[in-house]
């Protein structure tokens, strides 16, 4: 006589099997299931690129304003990003750096970190590590820079949005 495997006994209050393992879908097998979430980011940035990439930022009214430059007339360290990934879906590198050069810069980031999670979800490795605390100020700094450098008079020909 086989030895039946039995389920630990519900708990009367909450009427949970206890110490039952969570047991997976049928037919997904653990490395597609992992993929689940980095699927679902790419389907929406790419819907997102396609909403960019098809209605052009450079039409008045197909997008609201930069709030900090209708308020001051400054450029924030954003401005121009929209107008620079329309060129970038539509492949014209150099007037995506013209409207922004830091926005090829970030979406090439986010791509690589994008990957990098794939990969991890498909091999099962964990993340080794995470930007240390220099890394972040940084970045804080080269954004801070870029915005006070592309309102200056001197350096606004080449680093303000279209300049």
């Amino acid at each position: 006589m086989t030895p039946v495997a039995t389920r630990a006994p519900a708990d009367p209050a909450t009427h949970v099997v206890v110490g039952a393992a969570r047991e997976a879908p049928a037919g997904w097998p653990q490395r597609i299931r992992a993929l689940v979430a980095p699927a679902v980011v790419a389907a929406g940035a790419t819907g997102a690129l396609v909403v960019v990439g098809t209605l052009s930022p450079y039409r008045s009214g197909t997008y609201p304003t930069c709030p900090l430059l209708a308020l001051t007339g400054l450029y924030c360290p954003g401005c121009g990003s929209l107008r620079a990934t329309h060129d970038l879906v539509n492949l014209d590198v150099v007037a995506a750096l013209g409207m922004n050069p830091l926005t090829p810069l970030a979406l090439l980031f986010l791509l690589t970190s994008w990957v990098a999670w794939t990969w991890r979800s498909v091999t099962g490795r964990p993340r080794r590590w995470l930007a240390p605390p220099w890394a972040l100020w940084a970045l804080l700094v080269v954004i801070l820079a870029f915005a006070v450098a592309r309102n200056t008079p001197f350096l606004a020909p080449w680093l303000a949005p279209g300049g």
